[in-house]
């Protein structure tokens, strides 16, 4: 596994005076799922679409619409490797063949306390531009 050398603090999403403990886990589940432990006994769960869309990386797929960041049709993107970088954060490769972002395992913490959230917000975007979480349907030629 890979370890950070110290506690990090950092701020993603506005005020938040989180102290992120050291990374004490990382796995790929499955191509769908990833789970990463933390030494104060935190787990968190992440599917790949919620990585994917939550991508600390800019993006060429990546709708702007009014100002907001849109990632859609990703409910089934999977997984195929994580590639350690340093020892602060993996850079995740996804079968849509992004493979630009580089998540902080500050980052994967910040994400998992606010899971719920930021997923329901996600899913508010979507509706409110008329997208969906599922693929495009295939062109047939």
């Amino acid at each position: 596994m890979w370890a950070i050398t110290r506690v990090i603090s950092r701020r993603i999403h506005g005020p938040s005076d989180i102290t992120v403990p050291k990374l004490s886990g990382f796995s790929i589940v499955s191509p769908k799922h990833v789970e990463v432990e933390y030494t104060d006994g935190t787990k968190f769960n992440f599917s790949s679409e919620f990585l994917r869309i939550h991508s600390p990386a800019a993006d060429g797929k990546v709708r702007s619409i009014g100002g907001e960041r849109v990632i859609s049709g990703r409910r089934y993107v999977g997984i195929m490797s994580a590639e350690p970088v340093g020892n602060y954060g993996v850079r995740l490769v996804f079968d849509d063949l992004h493979r630009t972002g580089i998540y902080p395992w500050d980052y994967f913490y910040e994400l998992g306390s606010n899971k719920f959230g930021l997923m329901r917000n996600y899913i508010k975007t979507l509706q409110k531009h008329n997208l969906s979480r599922e693929p495009p349907p295939s062109r047939k030629r």
